[in-house]
């Protein structure tokens, strides 16, 4: 009774505080001076005030409504559990064997605008090509198209260009890989710096000459060991015309498996260098080798003011399809888009690859003829068995009629008369011999075809600006506008096959340990920049600008770059060769420890926590990130605490994301006697469970229910005292296959163990109930709280092998050798259930996995959705994929749910045409399928290959190992695989009834509560346990930057401190990026946890930082090359559903 009163109380006193504060809304409506204008006659102008106020006291009343029936829930539910303490403490468990926590006495509420929630339904601009009605209308067969054996046979009038001359410009390039089967520095040294060294030489030979080049990662390693005269001349063929840079990117970005984050960071890293160094502003894209292309991209390049893109690795009977249609050159538009304002001009490349062979027209026999590096007596020659001629005199009316027939050819694909010949290959161009080669013969054949007015063309080198620039003059348009009668194109280029069935699908998960390590790292690294960024800025406003050492901005440089480095297409995507792996991991690792040493620990601490100016010089105390890793290629262990008795450890927890956070933290420590208390005293309820590192030794795992402000710090005493009531051990059963089989119950945590048996067992929190199966201690189902039907979710572990004969998978291609067998060992698993007051899971441990599966008993997003984290080792296999499948009874038909680089939802249709590897596709960051009634999301940690084969079905690869080669160019299997811990959130959504069949084609999106599983599974609370130190150890306080807070639809994706013109140090200006989010409200709501508002992408930077003065707040493209008019400083931004945008600011 006495729980109840308190309860009851509480919740009055909340309400009478909501009730008052309504009065107090009303009282200031009433009282406003504005109002008493005119004798109550309002000008229209005041009407929209008024207007507004109402809207706000709705949205108070209906936040004030959430809150009332969250506090008689929370009563209600102490009242049916019987929730009546015999101690009088919390936590307790109450008759029906749920866990009663201490009221939280935070009651929250979820007030999205019903215009925020339009988006999602309203109609899109209309794309005359969508590229899930091309799947639905192609056959994928492969018939043998003569010369062009994926397409067909073309022809042509020879008086076609008489009105209109064809104009040819024939591109240079070399296609440099910052690591695949060298590393990046074996790369440089051997090949890279002799190409660029040979462009400053002979490109000013003839200022006809022309090339590209697109790597800025190699292009800046060389630009520190060139002198000062080789750095002129390029600056001066830059001015030229003669050098472009393409993209301008740090890398040439995969597509597939980058989160958008990492990629939107590369860019910038480029851009930024060649801003300060060379003054370029990079106008057209240039991706010829990742393999698919993703609508992400386009979009970021749009947002980067790029007026023009190039792709190449698309599937053969696509480009076969476009090109019958004349449908190569398109304007790509989102397809979320309602307008064009998202629409960029993108041009794809026809034939099977960026060689020479496949880029002066259909026939690769003719075209080797024009690879003059393939000259007889050189190291390579042509497949087809005609080499290459010098041009001379004799032959020169020869060569160019057979060269100009190529190119007729290969222009009436496209619908314009300016024709785009690229002229290169992986690594070309290193030896001076090759430019002689090149350009010299192809200046003759250029001078022969435009001496000749009869052959009605105009051929000539130039840059791939050059050939954007002629296209649209040609066209009459702007540049970057769109000419008339092309197409606009929505969708994506997923899954990539180059030829017969050889889809490209392997890669989405070939080496999940560094997938899952790179996206560890970007998470650091973006926290690193959020609180480096406010740690100067506080700097400066505390007059300490001068005494501040920013020389470790040099620290954050190089964890950019490291980044940046492994989102090239052979490192995320695990097609490189192992040395080179190797070379990729250990960069990541080095810098990424200087940067966690240095940059969020001690500069950090000093701003945030010393309690006194006066200490800002010296470092107090040091900071060790909780996860550590011993080598590039460990799993990360945890830092043991060891507790004394003489005074508390500290534990400063940082939150990464830019809402307030409820969740369970879990710290290691060396005792059971361990109590936990906030900053200012209050002591948390402690979940005790053990951790074994051995059969004899034991740690013990602390878990505690904690609440953090958001981008801020907290932090955490932890005491070795006497038992505290609010301290509970864990209740662990062992579930022990075979009669007789026991386990030793150990004090101070027992273990209680049975003997399995085939029924279902279940595991319950305030929201959820798991059923498991007793055979497989797998999932078997989940049932919601609000929701009283039981939805069967199985989980299975499946194998695929690959092909017994001729091609077979490697690291790029699947090739499986049918479906997927079920897994099976000899022995039953032995399976560990964990029960307690804040989190109860099911591990079960398998020969070549560990499955664990985890529900959190605390309110909002962390207790809505299952945490699975699976740890697979299948070293000891052959040629053998480990799937994890999940079936359900959602009548999903045909249709599944991936996501595009995490920034977008791409709808999928599954295709029993086509073989079963083209069904896979990439999974950045969730998968679900849905019907009417319920979506069922699958939230990852890191990018793998996901598919539904049959309706209520997701099914992702987990590992894979394979002994060979699948020819193409690696020369190795993938046989260096790890032990690899792949993390999941499973929600489970009810949707409304208003949203039954109305499901989009071509668009959909996540709810509130998706966005907000995704960002805390994506960051992780970061927990920074404090050295011990003898004395003096500073008072510690929580650091909470934000003032006000973010609308809930709004993410902040970095805040970063921009480069000055010396690259150690950073400038005045940060730059804030912001995307924001789309919702899908035909998902029920739930309570999040936090306070969660929408303002209609409305934002007030001035009033969004505590303690700092906006100075300068300035709209700029993407990457901060191009800057908008500056704003006010009270300025409100507005930002539109999917919006990515970036300003610069001056904090101080």
């Amino acid at each position: 009774m006495k729980l109840r009163k308190q309860v009851t109380v509480c919740g009055g006193a909340i309400f009478c505080v909501a009730v008052f504060s309504l009065y107090l809304m009303l009282d200031r409506v009433q009282h406003d001076p504005a109002r008493r204008q005119n004798g109550g006659n309002f000008p229209r102008s005041q009407i929209s005030v008024l207007q507004n106020r109402i809207e706000q006291l709705e949205q108070l009343l209906e936040e004030n409504h959430q809150i009332i029936s969250h506090i008689k829930d929370s009563v209600m539910e102490l009242t049916d559990t019987g929730a009546v303490s015999p101690s009088g403490h919390l936590p307790f468990r109450s008759a029906n064997g749920s866990w009663v926590l201490p009221f939280d006495g935070r009651p929250t509420f979820l007030a999205v605008k019903p215009q925020d929630c339009q988006f999602s339904a309203s109609s899109r601009g209309q794309a005359d090509v969508q590229m899930l009605d091309v799947y639905s209308l192609l056959k994928f067969d492969n018939p043998d198209g003569g010369v062009w054996k994926q397409g067909f046979d073309i022809t042509y009038e020879p008086e076609e260009w008489d009105n209109e001359p064809l104009q040819v410009f024939v591109v240079p390039h070399s296609h440099n890989d910052p690591g695949w089967i060298k590393t990046f520095d074996k790369y440089f040294t051997d090949q890279t710096q002799h190409i660029l060294n040979n462009m400053v030489v002979k490109l000013p030979e003839d200022p006809r000459r022309k090339f590209i080049w697109s790597e800025i990662s190699f292009f800046s390693k060389w630009w520190e060991t060139a002198d000062v005269h080789k750095q002129e001349a390029v600056r001066k063929l830059i001015q030229g015309g003669q050098f472009e840079i393409v993209t301008g990117g740090w890398v040439m970005t995969d597509e597939a498996n980058a989160h958008y984050f990492a990629m939107i960071d590369q860019l910038i890293e480029g851009h930024q260098w060649l801003e300060r160094n060379l003054g370029v502003t990079p106008r057209s894209g240039w991706a010829v080798d990742p393999f698919g292309h993703s609508a992400t991209m386009a979009y970021l390049l749009k947002r980067a003011n790029l007026t023009s893109m190039l792709v190449q690795r698309i599937h053969y009977s696509i480009k076969k399809h476009f090109a019958s249609t004349r449908n190569l050159e398109f304007m790509w538009r989102q397809a979320w888009d309602t307008g064009s304002s998202t629409d960029i001009f993108c041009h794809m490349m026809p034939f099977y690859s960026y060689d020479v062979p496949h880029t002066c027209g259909p026939d690769p026999k003719i075209c080797c003829q024009f690879d003059f590096k393939r000259l007889p007596g050189g190291r390579i020659n042509c497949p087809w068995k005609v080499p290459p001629k010098t041009v001379v005199e004799a032959n020169v009316a020869e060569r160019a009629q057979l060269l100009l027939d190529q190119y007729r050819k290969k222009s009436k694909l496209y619908r314009s008369k300016v024709l785009l010949v690229p002229l290169g290959d992986d690594f070309r161009y290193d030896k001076a011999l090759e430019w002689d080669q090149q350009y010299i013969n192809y200046q003759k054949l250029f001078d022969y075809m435009n001496s000749h007015p009869e052959m009605h063309v105009q051929a000539q080198f130039g840059t791939l600006s050059d050939y954007f620039d002629a296209l649209y003059k040609t066209n009459g348009v702007a540049q970057g506008a769109k000419p008339a009668d092309f197409p606009v194109l929505s969708g994506d280029f997923f899954a990539y096959a180059d030829r017969e069935d050889h889809y490209w699908t392997g890669y989405f998960t070939s080496r999940p340990f560094y997938k899952s390590l790179d996206r560890v790292i970007e998470s650091h690294l973006r926290g690193a920049e959020i609180l480096y960024s406010l740690a100067v800025a506080n700097a400066r406003h505390a007059g300490m600008e001068g005494r501040y050492p920013v020389s470790d901005y040099a620290l954050l440089v190089d964890a950019r770059r490291s980044v940046g480095l492994f989102q090239h297409h052979d490192a995320i995507t695990g097609t490189a060769k192992e040395n080179v792996v190797i070379d990729y991991g250990t960069k990541k690792r080095r810098h990424f420890c200087r940067l966690i040493m240095k940059t969020e620990k001690q500069k950090i601490c000093k701003f945030f926590f010393l309690s006194s100016i006066r200490c800002l010089s010296s470092v107090i105390f040091l900071l060790l990130q909780d996860d550590r890793r011993a080598t590039q290629d460990s799993l990360p262990q945890r830092t043991l605490i060891e507790l004394d008795p003489a005074g508390p450890r500290y534990l400063v927890l940082f939150n990464p994301i830019e809402q307030e956070r409820l969740c369970v933290v879990t710290a290691l420590v060396n005792t059971v006697r361990v109590r936990v208390l906030t900053e200012d005293g209050q002591t948390l309820p402690v979940q005790l469970s053990a951790q074994w590192s051995s059969a004899s030794q034991m740690s013990a795992e602390a878990t505690f229910m904690v609440r953090l402000p958001p981008l801020g710090l907290a932090v955490f005493h932890l005491y070795d005292s006497p038992d505290s009531p609010m301290t509970l051990r864990s209740e662990t059963l062992l579930r022990l296959p075979g009669r007789g089989a026991s386990a030793r119950a150990t004090d101070p945590l027992p273990v209680r163990s049975q003997q399995a048996d085939p029924q279902t067992f279940y595991i319950s929190s305030q929201s959820l109930t798991l059923g498991f199966s007793g055979t497989t201690g797998l999932l078997e189902s989940i049932k919601r709280k609000d929701d009283p039907q039981e939805v069967k979710v199985q989980m299975q572990f499946m194998i695929y092998g690959t092909r017994p004969s001729k091609d077979k998978s490697g690291a790029y291609l699947f090739l499986p050798d049918g479906k997927a067998k079920p897994y099976s060992q000899k022995e039953p698993p032995v399976v560990r259930v964990v029960e307690g007051p804040l989190f109860s899971e099911v591990v079960a441990h398998y020969q070549h996995f560990q499955q664990t599966v985890r529900i959190h008993n605390v309110p909002g997003v962390d207790g809505l959705s299952i945490d699975m984290s699976t740890m697979v080792d299948i070293r000891d296999q052959t040629n053998k994929e480990l799937a994890m499948r999940l079936t359900t009874d959602i009548q999903s038909g045909d249709a599944f749910y991936t996501d595009l680089n995490a920034f977008q939802i791409q709808p999928r249709r599954r295709f029993l045409k086509l073989p079963l590897q083209a069904n896979f596709y990439p999974m950045p960051s969730q998968a679900y399928i849905q019907d009417s009634h319920h979506r069922l999301t699958l939230h990852t940690a890191q990018s793998l290959g996901v598919s539904s084969l049959e309706s209520g079905q997701l099914e992702v690869i987990m590992d894979r190992r394979l002994m060979q080669d699948d020819n193409r160019g690696l020369g190795q299997g993938l046989k260096d695989n790890k032990k690899t811990a792949s993390r999941f959130r499973l929600l489970l959504e009810r949707r409304s009834t208003g949203n039954k069949m109305m499901d989009s084609a071509t668009t959909s999106f996540p709810s509130v509560l998706s966005h907000m599983t995704s960002a805390v599974l994506n960051h992780e609370v970061l927990a920074l346990p404090v050295l011990p130190k003898r004395r003096g150890i500073p008072p510690l306080q929580t650091f909470a930057p934000l003032k006000s807070l973010l609308p809930c639809d709004f993410h902040l994706m970095n805040l970063r401190s921009i480069q000055s013109q010396d690259p150690q140090s950073p400038s005045p200006y940060t730059a804030l990026i912001l995307h924001r989010l789309a919702l899908d409200c035909g998902v029920e709501a739930q309570n999040l946890g936090f306070n969660c508002t929408t303002t209609q992408g409305q934002l007030s930077v001035s009033g969004l930082f505590k303690s700092l003065d906006l100075q300068l707040l300035q709209p700029m493209s993407l990457t901060l090359m191009h800057a908008g008019a500056p704003l006010a400083n009270d300025s409100t931004i507005s930002l539109d559903p999917m919006e990515i945008s970036a300003f610069k600011l001056k904090l101080r």
